[in-house]
């Protein structure tokens, strides 16, 4: 059986957010919590059901995201 689509985003939502954290890649949370939610939602409404997938898309989707937010800062 599926989890309900809140559940399913909280729990990918934690696990991103748990890994991140504990590479110390997190940096500001609310960015952080902006980013996951965002991109977790996105691919839910694209179809995307299972957990660690949503999970691990996120956390390369947001180490992404920092990466090209340090290059604009320094360019």
């Amino acid at each position: 059986m599926t989890e309900p689509v809140p559940l399913l985003m909280e729990n990918s939502i934690q696990i991103a957010w748990d890994y991140l954290e504990g590479t110390g890649e997190l940096g500001d949370p609310e960015v952080a919590a902006r980013f996951l939610t965002d991109a977790v939602e996105i691919m839910i409404q694209r179809g995307e059901t299972r957990k660690l997938m949503l999970a691990n898309r996120t956390i390369d989707a947001y180490q992404r995201f920092k990466v090209d937010r340090l290059l604009s800062l320094v360019s």
